[in-house]
């Protein structure tokens, strides 16, 4: 029997963009990026990885679920074209990614999630690469009432039971824990297959489902179970002392008498 597998997609700006490109705004406590090309959130990539590894092994039916204001359809076609079998698009005005918290958007993950019958399994990176926050996975689990693992590496699963690998500080781990469970994934999971031509062509033929979020989300979304109190660019202070010296031994024990004042010897 296949499993039945959603993987999170969430939209982002290129992390490997020029930093010079990004510039922070106070006043709207957001971070912009001018002339930044859209990738898939690397780490959900490595989510989607993941669950093509699961259906090669044993078989699996994969929708993939995402949000945004404007969602990039080559994106999308990509994470098709390696292996997915369907989307959910969630599009609407209203998600702008700087004025959704993890919360609302775990909500309307929640209920898109709700429109896959009998899910086994669900997966996402473990943060995203614009905002970092780490909490959109276990908070839509817990609407869903369901278990949650973490920093995932690798998965099994075997009669509705999963054994994930974790990461953990200076190790891994095993975890066995009841399907259906969500789990977030780490880039130690390896990166996103390639998808050939011919896969590309196919993708285009594969359904597509695009929903607003009144067609999912009954009642208004809060925007404030987390409050973002400010945001600023880290200030950097550098100093540069010149150690003087007549010889190169004399200006190395002069070095070395400053590091012991500073205590770093």
């Amino acid at each position: 029997m296949s499993v039945n597998i959603i993987v999170f997609l969430k939209q982002v700006p290129d992390p490997e963009g020029s930093p010079s490109s990004y510039i922070i705004n106070p006043a709207e406590k957001r971070v912009e990026g001018r002339g930044i090309p859209p990738v898939i959130n690397p780490f959900d990539e490595c989510a989607l990885e993941l669950a093509l590894r699961i259906k090669d092994e044993r078989g699996a039916n994969i929708t993939l679920i995402s949000a945004g204001k404007n969602i990039s359809r080559p994106l999308v076609l990509k994470a098709l074209a390696a292996g997915a079998d369907s989307a959910i698009l969630i599009e609407d005005p209203s998600l702008e990614s700087f004025s959704l918290d993890s919360f609302t958007t775990a909500r309307i993950l929640k209920a898109a999630v709700m429109r896959v019958p009998g899910f086994d399994l669900i997966l996402c990176g473990i943060q995203s690469s614009d905002t970092n926050a780490g909490l959109v996975g276990p908070l839509t689990a817990g609407l869903l009432g369901i278990p949650c693992v973490t920093l995932a590496r690798a998965i099994k699963y075997e009669n509705k039971t999963l054994r994930v690998e974790r990461v953990v500080s200076n190790a891994y781990e095993t975890v066995i824990c009841p399907a259906p469970a969500l789990v977030t994934v780490t880039g130690e999971a390896g990166e996103l297959r390639y998808p050939s031509l011919q896969a590309i062509r196919a993708a285009k033929e594969l359904p597509q489902m695009v929903a607003k979020v009144s067609d999912l989300v009954e009642g208004e979304l809060s925007r404030h179970a987390i409050e973002l109190v400010s945001i600023s660019a880290p200030e950097r202070e550098r100093r540069c002392r010149i150690i003087e010296g007549d010889t190169g031994e004399e200006a190395g024990k002069r070095l070395a008498d400053v590091l012991r004042e500073d205590g770093i010897l």
